[in-house]
């Protein structure tokens, strides 16, 4: 209490933060408030997300705002509904020893005539989501041309989800004399560019190291097949029995198709994504809040703004595209000076991802292995035998007990901890007896999946498989436009394409392989995976007849062009080249409907 109070705080705030119990500042706290409360100053905050930002702008912004007007002087933009209700409701919290001062969330999904209607009562603080801001402002229902404070919380969140424009827009209609306090766990470039254009010498605060990831969170990868990812998972939740996770996908479909599994498959698990409603979404996080859901499997913008503290590990069943998401994928466990994990499922293509998020987080991922099904049945059932040691034994049993001991009278003792225990150990046992190692180093992949490429050739020519060919709508040259745009290549770099009935050959230079095989990772075209391996024949695996039309420079031509020819090629591009940025394509942008 005495902390907060060198602090600078006034005695009303004192008594909030003792009702909290809070005992001493976060770091970012210690640094923030006494700055803001000092100074009319801009301030650029770089704190990772759980490490207390509400309190360390919150607690400065209440005992500046001015209770006796009823004019709107602070304006704080987040981005989402969840965490902007979140903010309200801990601001409400931190100012209920003031008089008069009232703040109102504006968000969508919810009557904008009430929200309006409230603002119209006197509102001095705002906090809102940027497109429901905007549409206010619009509409005139809202007026911010005279406030003094401007808060832009999670703010590398709100442009990675698109905002940046909207956020422009917004704090055109401020004035600008007014202080502007941007709190943020990451600062890439769209940051930045907020800052330079609407701030005046920011002072800088960093809590850790700049864009680095929280010391609390251990970070982990396993790698396996393609086809692995979510037998993997299974084992990965198996090896927790405690686990209190999110477990984040690219898409929407990925993430409610995993859910749906999870449950099929017994776990206690729900799905959180755009294509829900308001409502679902609200009986999702209520229920994970209350932690009836164990496994909740996200989206990451569906997932921006969860504040649950107890979180146990962060599981990617799919690395994203932004390294900067990473960031805010592992910073929801580790969270309120807790410990947590963050686990990565990756194919042996993607490593080099594990790499650029190492060097961007400043923290070393450890490599480990997925658990056998043995050593998985030995912690389930070790963990069985702590459950029955720790559980408080009912009083009304006893009532039950004599016919129990009738029933179990000629079982001795060791015969019926064996029957006990092995009411649950069987289950798992029955499932992972003779369960195939996961692990991508030991056991590779079936088929023509990714474990079978063998080493990839550093120099050369390479030739590749490809599992799509004629009946699939392809000639040599629709093939090596679709290849070439899907993974950002020159026009020359594809060449030697031969195209079959129903799959096809090509060769680039060995430079680009690594580029070649990570693209083609999961890669769906209307709903359908297409694999790319190294060949084993790199001569083609055609026949004569193949390797002669295809030195002609053909490559099909006298079939494939006539059964093609007549598509617009182009139109099959776009239509590939959209589905291929579903599945993460990393030189093209993300939609925001994709992957809401």
């Amino acid at each position: 209490m005495t902390k907060f109070k060198a602090l600078g705080l006034e005695q009303s705030l004192l008594d909030a933060v003792s009702d909290l119990g809070f005992e001493s500042p976060s770091e970012v706290q210690e640094k923030a408030i006494p700055i803001l409360l000092e100074n009319e100053t801009d301030l650029v905050a770089l704190a990772q997300t759980g490490t207390g930002k509400t309190a360390a702008f919150g607690f400065p912004l209440i005992q500046k705002i001015d209770s006796n007007s009823r004019t709107t002087q602070g304006l704080i933009l987040s981005p989402t509904r969840e965490l902007c209700l979140q903010i309200t409701n801990e601001l409400k919290l931190y100012s209920k020893y003031e008089k008069n001062i009232s703040t109102v969330a504006i968000y969508g999904g919810a009557s904008i005539t009430e929200q309006a209607r409230q603002i119209k009562r006197g509102a001095q603080i705002i906090v809102a989501t940027p497109g429901r801001m905007k549409d206010m402002i619009n509409r005139r229902l809202v007026d911010i041309s005279k406030i003094d404070y401007c808060v832009l919380d999670e703010a590398d969140e709100m442009l990675n989800m698109g905002f940046f424009e909207d956020i422009k827009d917004i704090l055109s209609n401020t004035p600008d004399e007014k202080s502007t306090w941007l709190f943020s766990a990451t600062m890439p470039k769209e940051v930045s560019h907020i800052a330079k254009k609407f701030m005046h010498n920011p002072q800088e605060i960093t809590v850790g190291t700049k864009n680095a990831g929280s010391s609390n969170v251990q970070h982990e990868y396993y790698v396996v097949g393609g086809r692995d990812r979510y037998p993997a998972l299974k084992r990965l939740a198996d090896t927790n029995p405690d686990i209190f996770s999110v477990i984040f996908c690219r898409t929407k479909r990925d993430t409610q198709k995993v859910a749906e599994k999870l449950i099929e498959d017994g776990y206690s698990a729900g799905a959180l994504h755009g294509d829900l409603s308001q409502n679902q979404r609200d009986l999702v996080m209520n229920s994970f809040r209350k932690k009836q859901i164990q496994m909740l499997v996200a989206t990451d913008v569906a997932a921006r703004g969860i504040d649950v503290d107890d979180i146990t590990h962060v599981i990617n069943y799919q690395l994203p595209d932004e390294i900067e998401t990473y960031t805010h994928r592992s910073g929801r466990t580790g969270r309120a000076g807790k410990s947590g994990v963050s686990m990565v499922i990756v194919t042996r293509s993607e490593m080099r991802k594990i790499k650029s998020i190492e060097n961007k987080i400043q923290q070393k991922f450890i490599s480990k292995k997925i658990p056998t099904g043995i050593e998985i049945c030995e912690i389930q059932l070790y963990h069985l035998a702590n459950k029955i040691k720790d559980t408080e034994i009912n009083d009304d049993v006893e009532t039950y007990l004599p016919a129990i001991n009738d029933v179990l009278k000629d079982v001795d003792r060791e015969e019926l901890i064996k029957k006990i225990v092995s009411v649950e150990f069987t289950r798992f046992f029955n499932y992972y007896n003779k369960a195939k190692d996961l692990n991508s180093s030991e056991s590779g992949e079936r088929g023509r999946d990714r474990g079978n490429r063998g080493e990839v050739p550093t120099s050369g020519s390479v030739r590749y498989f490809i599992n799509v060919g004629e009946k699939d709508g392809y000639d040599w040259m629709s093939l090596k436009d679709f290849v070439r745009d899907t993974v950002g290549l020159n026009q020359d770099d594809v060449f030697k394409v031969d195209v079959k009935d129903s799959f096809s050959f090509f060769n680039t230079d060995a430079e680009v392989t690594e580029k070649i095989l990570s693209t083609f990772t999961d890669l769906k075209v209307e709903g359908r995976f297409v694999n790319v391996e190294v060949s084993k024949n790199p001569g083609g695996g055609g026949g004569r007849r193949d390797r002669k039309r295809s030195s002609r420079g053909g490559g099909g031509r006298d079939r494939g062009f006539s059964r093609s020819g007549g598509r617009d090629r182009s139109k099959r591009r776009d239509r590939n080249q959209g589905k291929s940025e579903n599945s993460g394509n990393r030189r093209n942008k993300k939609r925001k409907s994709d992957f809401f």
